[in-house]
């Protein structure tokens, strides 16, 4: 407990939030109150529970090693082509900006957001679904970038501590799943350390299940996460020659628009304006989403990505070089632990080892072993 007047001072402010945090949210909000660790923290802290995750993932290394990661062109020579750090702050900003006027907590909103890709090895999706063919190979689970974004999070870092962040952010992170479209959310049961941990084991045994956020926040940061990445997406593409603005299917232009920046308007405001928050989580109804209309125009913009940027040829020249490469670092460090623990123990461990590598330190490794390396283009 505090116990000098500076500390004293502190809690009663700290105490005076709380207040205004329960007058000023919507009924549905994550308050901190409600905030759920799995230990009591060494010392109490004067700041709110979910300011302190997100500070805690600020501060990982994990984080830190987002800014040499890819979100969808890889080894590209152009410094205006998103990366994942920029990712994750979109998100944070536009889960926010939605947060705000839905009486959300913003504070684990943008917690989630910045955790959410933590995961993500080297090389964006191409190399999620290599590492996965890799793990699945040698005796593990399929691999996923959320799942994996939890692991290093709750029980990697700090020397196997993990940052002892909230259930309520790591749920968040485990299930945001930009992949799938989803036009409107309703989050799942309200859950605890043990409630996490079951859902965890069933995401990780099943990575096709979809598995709703237990928080309002949790749904806000899964659709943010589309809005984030679709339209700068087409940006990147149109920087690179990959399309033309004309291009972009002309429904989809006539509801969202053909810029990133009308895109993002077009879809935080119909989310603002679409979503239902009861007066009461007992009263069920919470429906945070889209339009119809809305709805399908981002699912058909969505294809249209998929179709002419993500599966593009040009994407993945580079892919094959960068497949040997992991297919040889796996190889290479998975007989260096053998050495040391059993099949399984070291699998994990090569596992998370490259999981967590940037993409310049992968190649770096993979050219010390003898691999060919891919140039940028």
């Amino acid at each position: 407990m505090p116990d000098t007047p500076a500390q004293k001072q502190l809690f009663t402010l700290l105490a005076d939030l709380r207040r205004r945090e329960e007058r000023n949210l919507s009924p549905v909000a994550t308050i901190s109150a409600q905030a759920l660790r799995r230990r009591i923290e060494e010392r109490p802290a004067y700041r709110q529970p979910f300011a302190l995750d997100a500070d805690r993932i600020l501060h990982s290394p994990a984080y830190t090693r987002y800014i040499d990661k890819t979100q969808v062109f890889s080894l590209v020579e152009n410094d205006h082509i998103s990366h994942r750090v920029l990712h994750v702050q979109l998100v944070s900003r536009i889960a926010r900006t939605i947060g705000r006027f839905l009486r959300l907590n913003e504070d684990l909103l943008e917690a989630i957001a910045l955790g959410h890709d933590i995961g993500h090895p080297p090389f964006g999706h191409p190399g999620e679904k290599y590492m996965s063919e890799l793990c699945e190979e040698n005796g593990l689970l399929p691999f996923q970038h959320n799942v994996q974004s939890v692991r290093f999070l709750d029980s990697l870092e700090r020397g196997g501590r993990g940052w002892n962040l909230t259930v309520q952010t790591l749920d968040g992170i485990l299930c945001h799943d930009g992949e799938r479209h989803s036009g409107v959310l309703s989050p799942g049961p309200e859950i605890d350390c043990q409630g996490f941990d079951e859902k965890f084991f069933i995401k990780e045994q099943a990575p096709d299940i979809d598995l709703p956020p237990s928080t309002a926040e949790g749904c806000v940061v899964r659709l943010a996460d589309v809005i984030a990445y679709v339209g700068r997406d087409i940006e990147d593409a149109i920087v690179l020659g990959l399309i033309a603005r004309g291009d972009i299917p002309a429904e989809c232009r006539r509801i969202l628009g053909d810029t990133n920046g009308q895109i993002v308007y077009h879809l935080v405001t119909d989310i603002i304006m679409n979503s239902h928050l009861p007066e009461s989580r007992r009263d069920g109804d919470i429906r945070i989403g889209f339009s119809e209309e809305v709805s399908e125009a981002l699912s058909a913009l969505k294809a249209f990505n998929y179709e002419r940027i993500y599966q593009a040829p040009s994407t993945h020249q580079a892919q094959p070089g960068i497949r040997a490469c992991y297919q040889a670092l796996f190889a290479h460090y998975l007989a260096r632990f053998c050495q040391e623990n059993g099949q399984a123990a070291a699998a994990a461990q090569t596992r998370d080892l490259i999981a967590g590598m940037t993409e310049d330190y992968f190649l770096r490794q993979a050219a010390v072993i003898g691999c060919a390396i891919p140039e940028k283009r």
